[in-house]
């Protein structure tokens, strides 16, 4: 492993790298959260939590472990994710790596280091005699589709949650959202030297990319949200055409929109919409059709909930001085609980490489973050 894993939270972290967790949504034949499961369910038993083990979806298990609190005080919950992204490229991508006081592996700082941070937390607030309860779990598939989270907000009541997603100690209140559309250009098959028959399903999306590119112009040119910036929207995946010598009878555009908080499904496939209206002209009917194919939302907190109140406190008494309130441009789980009714904010240890081929967690922010954690749990729920 190179250098010596020394305290509990970096051995823990070694575990949890040394264990693929790949997500098979996204990799098939990947491992999924099965032994990772296992694995954090058996050392929070042991460490004396109360665990449950429950499946999203077939195959794809949860972890709820639960302190319980003498009574009358908050409850709290500490969430991470437990799957990764695949490997390739990676060189021993699950043989956890020390140098230079950083963990190297698949999953290190996406997300595992919060995963050990959250699990040795709950532990260390579990003898202290807590009013209210303290909950850590450990999801599946926040790389896919969030089959965890979601099962999860419907079986769970909590009054704050803290994410441990990788925020380099800084304390994250608002995330952006995404939404994936598809248009779709019609056209009329024929042979290639039949131009009369013809109707060219490729170059009627000319038009629309043109439309779509102003549209992100003009997202781009808005006042934006204090922390996030601006929408935006880009084109991802085209596909049309079914030969050399015929004209294209379809063409398939699949585009990410990515939101600010206020920014809503309606919100954005009618700006959709109506750049596809415009690409016609305005004396002809739309030649394409729009679908909206998933949507995440975007999240925000308000800085006076207590939870967010408490980790700032904890924080600033840990690092010694307040952190850094930020927003993140990428997607989490958070989302799923800030809609469930759940007040929530993001804090979590630094590193890098998240989805790249060398990934690695800082170990000395990872202890820190286990401090903050346990502070924040003591003023929470106390």
């Amino acid at each position: 492993m190179g250098e010596r894993a020394g305290s509990e939270v970096t051995r823990l972290l070694a575990e949890l790298v040394a264990i693929d967790s790949i997500n098979p949504d996204l990799v098939p034949g990947g491992a999924g959260e099965g032994a990772i499961a296992a694995h954090v369910a058996a050392w929070l038993e042991a460490h004396g939590l109360e665990v449950e083990l429950s499946l999203a979806a077939p195959g794809r298990p949860n972890v709820v472990a639960r302190a319980p609190g003498r009574g009358g005080g908050r409850s709290l919950l500490l969430l991470a994710h437990s799957d990764t992204v695949g490997v390739a490229g990676m060189v021993r991508p699950h043989e956890p790596r020390i140098e230079a006081g950083r963990l190297y592996g698949r999953g290190a700082f996406d997300m595992k280091a919060g995963l050990a941070a959250a699990m040795c937390a709950a532990v260390r607030l579990a003898g202290t005699g807590l009013r209210g309860d303290v909950l850590v779990a450990a999801v599946a598939d926040e790389e896919f589709a969030s089959i965890g989270v979601q099962a999860l907000t419907g079986a769970i009541e909590v009054d704050g949650c803290i994410v441990t997603e990788p925020t380099g100690l800084e304390l994250c209140v608002a995330h952006r959202g995404f939404a994936w559309l598809e248009v779709e250009t019609a056209g009329r098959a024929a042979h290639g030297s039949r131009p009369d028959l013809g109707i060219d399903a490729i170059a009627r999306m000319g038009p629309v990319l043109v439309e779509l590119a102003v549209l992100g112009d003009r997202l781009r040119a808005g006042a934006g949200h204090s922390l996030l910036g601006t929408g935006s929207l880009h084109a991802s995946l085209i596909e049309g055409g079914q030969e050399l010598s015929s004209y294209p009878d379809r063409c398939l555009l699949q585009l990410e929109r990515r939101s600010v908080p206020g920014e809503d499904e309606a919100l954005i496939e009618a700006q959709v919409r109506e750049a596809v209206a415009r690409s016609a002209g305005a004396d002809a009917e739309p030649s394409a059709a729009v679908r909206t194919t998933l949507v995440r939302d975007p999240f925000e907190v308000d800085e006076s909930e207590p939870v967010v109140q408490c980790l700032a406190r904890a924080a600033t008494a840990t690092l010694g001085a307040p952190p850094r309130v930020v927003g993140h441009a990428a997607w989490m789980d958070a989302a799923f609980l800030a809609a469930a009714g759940i007040p929530t904010v993001v804090f979590g240890p630094a590193g890098g490489g998240a989805h790249a081929t060398v990934e690695w967690a800082d170990l000395a922010s990872l202890e820190r973050c286990t401090d903050v954690l346990v502070r924040a749990g003591e003023d929470f729920c106390g």
